[in-house]
């Protein structure tokens, strides 16, 4: 048995160490991404970009489900967006609330005739509405039917070129297109790009846009804004080299409207759309070869609020794993596969064994350090190697990712603040970390049983006075952030 042990010991050790190797690479490459996009933009007219005949026009799909607490802000924040030719489609997929109301009263709604062409099947729309305050805002009444199903209907409602696939709940900074939309103008083998996700939670944010940015005092909203700085500032940035990520974010996203539409819009069988949907471009395109290319810009920002309490967040990251793992298998044959160039050979490997398989081979390691306080004078260095380069190394990149983002983009002005990164980058290793192991261990069995579900997302919304204590939530970004 103890030898078995140390074989077992040994096999997680060497996975590790070229995990966090793997790791170092996409630090420096994302590093180097960051300082050649930024070095490429600093001089960059937004103005110029606006006033451009070859600037597409852009469609924002909303879907929204019981948001009547934040609904009426992230309206505000995009009817405030700096970009000419916009349209904003707010999809109420059949909310029990009174997310349709509050529109209805801030916008002053008006009925019109519901005649589109059905491209892409969705439950049917019950009724179709403008705004009589704000022309481009239009907002569709349909029956429940998903997240999937509310961005199809606004995928057949949508008139502009791209369409740009938001939460709800996110707040987009005002010139947040006007950056994510480059690479469209650059380059026509583009089919997608993603933009930076931040953590609202603390933020002082007024008429639908945060005014202030702070980290919050909440334990689990703070070890969040770590991870997202870490997952969206090296983990995603550095892939653009091989032709971009496998994920953008379902809180903020832009794509090719006909692309999306010729391959048959979002899948309504699955709990990770997004992800599933930039796959299933970036394969077609490799089939029939056309675009391919998913570019993450790090400069586009929008805020979304993350879950507050173990029972959300647990439920959220259950949902994440299952949807990473539905979309694997979907999509097994680009495994190692040469047709799908680097996608098939490195970044579809990439997220089986690492995105994927990370959290049961840590779990395994931490059962080999437990099991092996039985046999100490023989394991005691495993498991010191094991925490090392687990843990420490990730301390290690945490906190390089914090360096950057001061550097370049320093989106968080005061001492306090910058200390309580570091407050929660320190603790993010001792209980979050092993928590967020147990719930996608729990997905992936939830994902071999079969389930489906979303689960109960209800908000707090963003209306609370940013001195109020913390409250419970059930919110949070729908696409996994990633696992570095």
């Amino acid at each position: 048995m103890s030898g078995i042990l140390r074989r077992f010991e040994d096999f997680v050790l060497i996975y590790f160490i070229v995990v966090n190797g793997f790791y170092g690479l996409q630090l420096l490459t994302a590093a180097a991404m960051l300082y050649l996009h930024n070095a490429r933009t600093w001089r960059e007219s937004g103005w110029r970009i606006l006033g451009s005949d070859v600037t597409p026009t852009i469609s924002i799909l909303a879907p929204a489900y019981n948001e009547e607490r934040s609904i009426v802000d992230s309206v505000r924040a995009l009817l405030a967006l700096h970009y000419q030719n916009l349209e904003i489609i707010v999809v109420n997929d059949g909310s029990s609330d009174g997310t349709l109301a509050a529109l209805a009263g801030a916008f002053h709604l008006v009925a019109i005739y519901p005649i589109y062409r059905r491209r892409v099947e969705h439950a049917a729309v019950i009724g179709l509405y403008r705004s009589a305050s704000y022309p481009s805002l239009i907002v569709a009444d349909k029956k429940n039917g998903g997240k999937a199903d509310a961005l199809n209907a606004g995928l057949n409602l949508a008139n502009g070129d791209l369409v740009c696939a938001i939460d709800a709940d996110t707040i987009i900074e005002r010139d947040a297109l006007r950056r994510l939309v480059r690479p469209f103008i650059r380059a026509n083998d583009v089919l997608a790009a993603g933009g930076t996700i931040r953590i609202a939670n603390g933020s002082e944010i007024a008429e639908g846009r945060v005014v202030r940015a702070r980290v919050s005092r909440n334990p689990l909203a703070g070890f969040q804004t770590i991870e997202y700085f870490r997952a969206f500032l090296f983990g995603r940035l550095a892939w653009n080299p091989l032709g971009g990520n496998l994920i953008i974010s379902g809180a903020f996203g832009l794509f090719r409207r006909d692309a999306v539409i010729d391959a048959g819009g979002y899948l309504h069988d699955t709990v990770g759309e997004d992800m599933e949907l930039v796959v299933r471009l970036r394969r077609r395109g490799y089939e029939t070869k056309s675009a391919t290319r998913v570019d993450f810009i790090p400069d586009p920002v929008a805020w979304t609020e993350a879950p507050e309490t173990l029972r959300v967040l647990g439920r959220q990251r259950d949902r994440w794993q299952r949807g990473l793992a539905e979309t694997l298998l979907h999509h097994r044959r680009l495994l190692f596969n040469p047709r799908y160039g680097a996608m098939g050979l490195v970044v579809y490997p990439y997220f089986v064994f690492v995105e994927l398989l990370a959290p049961v081979i840590e779990a395994l390691g931490i059962i080999a350090v437990l099991l092996g306080l039985f046999d100490a004078p023989l394991h005691a260095t495993f498991a010191i190697a094991f925490f090392a380069i687990a843990y420490g190394l990730g301390i290690v990149f945490s906190t390089a990712t914090l360096v950057l983002e001061e550097v370049e983009y320093h989106t968080y002005a005061t001492a306090r603040d910058r200390m309580l990164l570091f407050v929660w980058m320190g603790l993010e290793s001792f209980g979050y970390r092993q928590l967020t192991v147990f719930w996608r261990l729990r997905g992936l069995l939830h994902f071999f049983m079969g389930r489906k579900d979303w689960g109960s997302m209800e908000r707090k919304g963003f209306l609370r006075p940013p001195s109020e204590a913390p409250a419970e939530s059930d919110g949070g970004d729908r696409s996994a952030p990633g696992g570095t």
